[in-house]
């Protein structure tokens, strides 16, 4: 069944051999009429998956910017012992880490892509001295600093970290209006 998107008891459609279309026109697009309950299936965005080659590295260092990946406890291994580790976020959605080998174990002869990322998570922070200071504290204990903090021109304090596989992971933070001019 098809039916205008978002007009609801739409006037004048009309009913042939049980399917539902409406006059022509070129003022509504059409989509699949959806039932209110089962039926069609619905994806949703609900996870960011990152490959990791060093499980522990990337436990590491997402819980340094606050990602709260499960710790271990007694007799078991944490998230770093595990070759899947998931962190939820707030709202719902979740960071996903997979070893290497763990790709491998369901597409045998699974490599790294050669040459660098396209993708980067971009985290808010809630000040601009909070992006330094993150940045700061990410590079002393030895991440790598892809570039440091700067007033970026669309009005954001900015800095770019990669994470142990390489992953871009960049800091920001708006900038005051007296900043920005």
């Amino acid at each position: 069944m098809r039916r205008p998107v978002g007009c609801k008891g739409l006037e004048g459609l009309l009913r042939h051999g049980g399917e539902t279309t409406s006059p022509v026109s070129v003022f509504f697009k059409t989509g699949a009429v959806r039932p209110a309950y089962g039926g069609a299936m619905t994806a949703r965005f609900n996870a960011i998956s990152l490959i990791v080659s060093d499980m522990a590295a990337s436990v590491a260092f997402y819980r340094r910017l606050g990602f709260a990946f499960p710790e271990g406890s007694e007799g078991s291994d944490g998230s770093e012992g595990q070759p899947h580790a998931e962190a939820e976020l707030p709202g719902g959605i979740r960071l996903l880490l997979d070893t290497e080998e763990s790709i491998r174990s369901f597409t045998p002869g699974w490599q790294p892509p050669a040459g660098g990322g396209r993708h980067s998570l971009a985290l808010l922070c809630d000040t601009p001295a909070e992006v330094d200071a993150f940045y700061a504290e990410l590079t002393g204990a030895g991440c790598k600093g892809e570039r440091e903090p700067w007033d970026a021109p669309w009005g954001q304090r900015y800095a770019v970290l990669g994470d142990p596989d390489g992953h871009g992971v960049d800091l920001f933070a708006p900038l005051a209006a007296q900043e920005r001019e």
